[in-house]
């Protein structure tokens, strides 16, 4: 028999049992759809990352703060270690050549509240140079100056999403907020970044002077043993080359600071941007493999179910098989017959859930949390799988089939 010819028996065989096949196609169409949009998601959150990370230039190192080992040799529990101003002071004082800036933070969430209106929101201390080590442009008004941090202004800078939730569409600067019942004046208004990549978004922050904050909102939460503590201390290096070599001063000097000898375990971290984006970027792929593994076992019980199904199947129409091979049939051609019905089953079902995984993963971009890309190579994977999820389950179904003997075939009831 022609392959057309077969296509088209188990098309009617198919068109005989719809509820049935749809049923059976099911388990095929969640888990194709799950793993393209969970992959179209994943690659969405790795480029977002990417872009975010890269938009700060690749110049910048981050020190933060560790985790130190308590126990003898090391291998004890741990405990978390912190990073202070004082660092910040010594990095400034000490890091002359090679650097553009030097930026220490400090970063809480706050109820911040106008008029009727409060949200939770990120607020970060900070000096004026964290505008330009973070690539944030000024839509209206100015960012912090050195001048507030040496006066302890009372002054704010907005995120665009915090400026919308408290203000909506009218003018934020000169406007009055409240920070945990700490009046400040708002004196600008960043400009859109967009989603920070897992979820959060960049926008959604206020910015104070940093001694403003440590004088009239963190309160003990930012000291440790009467000494203040920041969350991060930001360098800018003026040039790639300087890179390595600005690191290593950095992890001398702390060290030293923090009195700990050259066998001892750093308990801050050093990284530069490329360290960042690696780190994140192996994380989400990892997480994305995960996801995609657990979507992939959608397809596996798909899978079980379509060959259950074609049992059943093949056990219905025993006798035609039986008819069949007395006039002429091969076991091939049987084979074939229902090895076609089978990957029928299970392209359908593929081709399906690659338009709702996709009609998916556009949602989450129209959503605005961060844009889903949608590569041939997730629709690829998925197509594959799908196919080989048919054939893979579909040989014992037809191998059955094709080894019925035709004279116990026709005696069937």
């Amino acid at each position: 028999m022609l392959f057309s010819e077969n296509f088209k028996i188990a098309i009617r065989a198919l068109r005989a049992n719809k509820l049935r096949s749809i049923l059976t196609m099911l388990g095929i169409v969640i888990g194709v759809a799950t793993v393209v949009a969970l992959l179209s998601i994943g690659k969405g959150v790795t480029a977002n990352i990417t872009s975010s990370i890269q938009s700060n230039g690749s110049n910048l190192l981050t020190v933060s703060p560790g985790r130190q080992q308590t126990g003898p040799g090391g291998g004890g529990s741990q405990q978390a270690s912190y990073l202070y101003y004082a660092d910040y002071q010594l990095l400034q004082r000490s890091l002359k050549d090679d650097i553009a800036a030097i930026v220490p933070s400090y970063q809480s969430s706050y109820l911040v509240d106008h008029g009727n209106d409060s949200f939770t929101v990120n607020v970060t201390g900070t000096t004026k140079d964290y505008q330009k080590t973070n690539s944030y442009e000024v839509a209206e008004g100015r960012f912090i100056s050195d001048g507030d941090n040496k006066a302890e202004s009372r002054v704010a800078v907005l995120g665009a999403e915090t400026a919308k939730d408290l203000f909506g569409g009218l003018t934020a600067v000169g406007k009055t907020i409240s920070i945990k019942g700490v009046k400040f004046e708002v004196v600008g208004v960043l400009e859109a970044k967009g989603s920070s990549g897992f979820g959060g978004s960049s926008d959604d922050a206020v910015f104070i002077p940093l001694e403003t904050g440590y004088g009239k909102l963190f309160g003990s939460n930012a000291t440790y043993n009467d000494k203040k503590i920041v969350n991060s201390i930001s360098v800018s290096v003026a040039s790639t080359e300087a890179m390595d070599n600005v690191s290593a001063q950095i992890e001398f000097l702390i060290r030293r600071a923090h009195k700990l000898t050259s066998s001892d375990e750093l308990d801050f971290n050093v990284l530069s941007q490329s360290d960042l984006l690696s780190t994140l970027t192996s994380v989400t792929q990892t997480l994305t493999i995960f996801l995609g593994a657990i979507a992939g076992i959608s397809l596996l019980v798909g899978g079980i179910g379509i060959m259950n199904i074609m049992l059943v199947s093949v056990t219905e129409r025993t006798k035609e098989i039986g008819l069949r091979k007395a006039v002429g049939a091969t076991k091939n051609q049987i084979l074939t017959q229902f090895l076609i019905e089978t990957v029928t089953l299970s392209l359908l079902g593929g081709i399906i859930g690659i338009l709702l995984g996709v009609g998916l993963a556009l949602l989450v971009t129209l959503s605005g949390a961060f844009t889903a890309v949608i590569t041939a190579d997730s629709i690829l994977l998925a197509f594959t799988f799908a196919l080989a999820i048919g054939v893979f389950f579909g040989i014992y179904p037809a191998y059955r089939a094709a080894n019925l003997h035709p004279m116990v075939a026709l005696r069937y009831e």
